[in-house]
């Protein structure tokens, strides 16, 4: 890195939200305060205000009451557009050297609306792949129709939305992908590029020495939204298969909230539900699980994932997404093609203990090397890159 440290204008569409792109953006904004770099964080909140602490700017702006609900707290301002002039304010005061949105929603889209008016350097990260939940959702919205039309409907929905947003991350001049299909996916030329952005894990946080239980139970576990689109009915169809299979000593610890909890409480016979949790309790049900099940097709990383491995869990992921990047397949857990599979890994994994115990501690050392300083120094060489091609594109142009 440069000894100038670049003066960054962040736009976190998700930020004070439960999920992992609000959580990897505020991990973010942290390692910017931490290091004394200067940022300029811009947010949707109850409120608008603007504050500082210390090298951090903080510019909360306020929803309106037409704000549309999307997920778990997040939402959609069509009139959002409103606090353009106190952000460019904010700006001024700022001179940013760069600009980072990280998704569609209204607060990116102000960033996307000034880098051009204003001819400033500017970097998208992908975090959410909204092409996949819309398709989850609609399937799950339209389930009394034929499972044909059904899927050629949400298919053509999902090709659709990603072609929108690959067209609408075509305006920053670096895309931050976390995961290497997208990093594929997503374009690539002379005057842009695409770049990995992986994530890091607090193993202070989370870590094996948290557990506290000790009844000789084996724990399946799930952590994270529970919603359509991370396919969570799957750990019901799991637990059913592994009555079946005569398997007794072993139960289910799901944390989290949302709208297929009532759903897997009906019909889930050995599931423990704690809802929400944060903080050290969070840390020892993770510590608590054996083997972490992830059913997700939809998510472009997986933070879950991480945190669970730190914590001594094993994880049985999808092949659909970014888990399966995360995981050293065979090694540190495994990656399921189908449900069988799923079923297959579980019950080695139950019947085998000396193979989970080597896959837990493969677990735990393989993600000792994945800090968040290094990935966020990283993102900051990707700062540069991006003022570089800035400055190459608009002397091309000049010229």
């Amino acid at each position: 890195m440069s000894e100038k440290i670049p003066r960054v204008a962040f736009f976190p569409d998700s930020y004070l939200e439960v999920n992992g792109a609000a959580m990897t953006c505020r991990r973010l904004t942290g390692f910017a305060r931490k290091r004394g770099y200067p940022f300029l964080c811009v947010y949707a909140d109850k409120k608008t205000e603007k504050t500082t602490d210390g090298s951090l700017t903080n510019l909360a702006l306020k929803r309106s009451l037409v704000s549309i609900p999307i997920d778990g707290g997040l939402k959609y301002d069509a009139l959002f557009n409103r606090h353009i002039k106190l952000v460019e304010k904010a700006l001024d005061e700022f001179k940013p050297d760069v600009l980072h949105l990280t998704g569609v929603n209204d607060v990116s889209i102000i960033a996307a609306i000034l880098a051009y008016k204003r001819r400033l350097p500017l970097i998208g990260s992908w975090h959410t792949n909204v092409h996949e939940f819309a398709g989850k959702r609609l399937d799950k919205l339209f389930s009394f129709l034929p499972e044909k039309m059904r899927n050629s409907m949400t298919g053509l929905t999902e090709r659709k939305i990603f072609e929108w947003a690959v067209l609408y991350y075509k305006m920053p001049q670096v895309v931050l992908s976390p995961n290497k299909e997208l990093v594929e996916a997503l374009v690539r030329d002379e005057e842009r590029e695409s770049l990995l952005m992986a994530r890091g894990v607090d193993t202070e946080m989370f870590n094996p020495n948290k557990r506290t239980v000790t009844d000789g139970i084996f724990r399946f576990g799930y952590i994270g939204r529970l919603r359509a689109e991370k396919n969570v009915r799957l750990l019901e169809k799991l637990e059913k298969r592994l009555l079946e299979l005569g398997k007794t000593n072993f139960k289910f610890l799901i944390v989290g909230e949302g709208t297929e909890k009532n759903w897997l409480e009906k019909n889930m016979q050995t599931a423990e539900f704690t809802g929400y949790l944060e903080g050290e309790l969070l840390a020892e049900a993770y510590a608590n699980l054996d083997v972490f099940v992830f059913p997700s097709e939809t998510d472009t990383f997986g933070n879950v994932t991480q945190e669970a491995m730190a914590s001594g869990a094993p994880a049985i992921v999808t092949d659909q997404g970014g888990p399966k990047f995360v995981i050293k397949d065979g090694e540190t857990g495994f990656v399921a093609k189908n449900f069988d599979d799923f079923v297959k890994y579980s019950v080695e994994l139950m019947d085998n203990p000396e193979k989970l115990s080597k896959m837990k501690q493969a677990s735990i050392d393989f993600v000792q090397t994945k800090s968040w300083d290094a990935v966020f120094e990283g993102v900051y060489e990707a700062y540069e890159k991006t003022i570089d091609i800035h400055k190459r594109t608009k002397l091309y142009k000049n010229g």
